[in-house]
């Protein structure tokens, strides 16, 4: 698409971000199962064997689908399931891939899948669940955290994917106090885990300024959520934050987050996501930097479509530090309902 002269200066580079779809879709056919543990715990041994094998045979086959929708959309990253083997870790109904996939073909569909994945030029992702608090001051939370670590550094290994996003965790005897313990539980991990292990603000807890120290002395990758940030600030401008997200990359593509609010910034709860991202609210200084960004909004597949045609159409730099779409103002009254009314920008 042709760009205004406004515009021609912000992408001289020719570099838009790499957008990155999260775990499930909203209209798409691709579909990934799941179960509860008291329903199956309640099958007989060899029922409920084959019932998680079947499980974890359709999640395979989901992902290899997923991958083709965002090889053939130029959707650029996809984050895994963190319970595409639902339960794998559970104390009562857990079980390793080998048990249920005795003739190895789960696993080979996993390894197609990322096969796929690389042939793409995609970047894969896992986020585990808010439960994974190896930093917690419980004996018991950090074993079975580390445990599904482990679990899921097996799949990523798997699959090739390169990162596993955590929060810093609760700040239980102080933030100082339970960083340290992060920093000494996470050691613990294997190589093939704790080389996966990348931090993220939080929208409570910690921010970018409260995990940098760490990051940097420990070697671990920063991903910036810069929706967080916005709800739970900590003096950084949204430009320092990503210059020094991307320094713990040393050299990697740096990974962010990106959401806006449901009822927008005056809402009743900022902290809650809405179906499609606000124009204004995807930082003036992402544009033009090589970056993977995930796009957390509840639409899914069509919020990060929606995007990925923005980003691609002119755009002006907002004096806030946001952007605002041209070709927005022209467009169809219902795209003109993603921009912000007066008040609610946030850059």
């Amino acid at each position: 698409m042709r760009r205004c002269a406004r515009c021609q200066g912000e992408w001289s580079n020719g570099i838009w971000p790499r957008l990155g779809l999260c775990c499930t879709f909203a209209k798409e056919p691709v579909h990934f199962r799941r179960t509860t543990a008291r329903w199956a715990a309640g099958l007989a041994p060899a029922e409920r064997r084959e019932f998680l094998r079947r499980i974890a045979a359709d999640n395979a086959r989901a992902l290899g689908l997923a991958i083709d929708w965002c090889a053939a959309h130029n959707v650029g990253a996809f984050r895994i399931n963190s319970e595409i083997l639902p339960l794998a870790t559970h104390p009562r109904v857990g079980y390793r891939l080998d048990d249920l996939d005795r003739s190895g073909e789960i696993r080979r569909t996993f390894v197609d899948a990322g096969k796929k994945a690389r042939a793409a030029g995609m970047r894969l992702s896992f986020h585990p669940d808010q439960f994974v608090v190896p930093g917690s001051l419980h004996d018991d939370v950090v074993h079975s955290s580390l445990a599904e670590l482990e679990h899921q550094a097996s799949l990523a290994e798997l699959v090739g994917a390169e990162v596993i996003t955590l929060h810093g965790g609760g700040a239980q005897g102080g933030k100082m106090a339970a960083l340290e313990r992060l920093r000494r539980n996470l050691a613990l991990l294997s190589p093939r885990a704790r080389g996966r292990i990348a931090l993220e603000n939080d929208d409570r807890v910690y921010t970018v300024h409260d995990l940098l120290p760490l990051c940097l002395a420990e070697g671990i990758p920063l991903v910036y959520d810069v929706h967080h940030h916005r709800c739970h600030p900590d003096g950084l401008s949204v430009e320092e934050a990503t210059a020094a997200c991307a320094r713990t990359w040393r050299g990697r593509e740096p990974w962010a987050h990106i959401s806006s609010p449901l009822g927008g910034w005056r809402g009743p709860d900022s902290r809650l996501h809405a179906d499609f991202i606000r124009p204004c609210d995807v930082p003036a200084s992402w544009v033009g930097r090589r970056m993977t960004v995930d796009v957390e909004a509840k639409a899914k597949e069509l919020a990060v479509l929606r995007l990925a045609r923005w980003l691609r159409s002119p755009f002006e730099k907002r004096k806030d530090g946001g952007l605002s779409c041209q070709q927005g103002r022209a467009r169809k009254k219902t795209s003109r309902r993603l921009l912000p009314r007066k008040g609610e920008e946030n850059g």
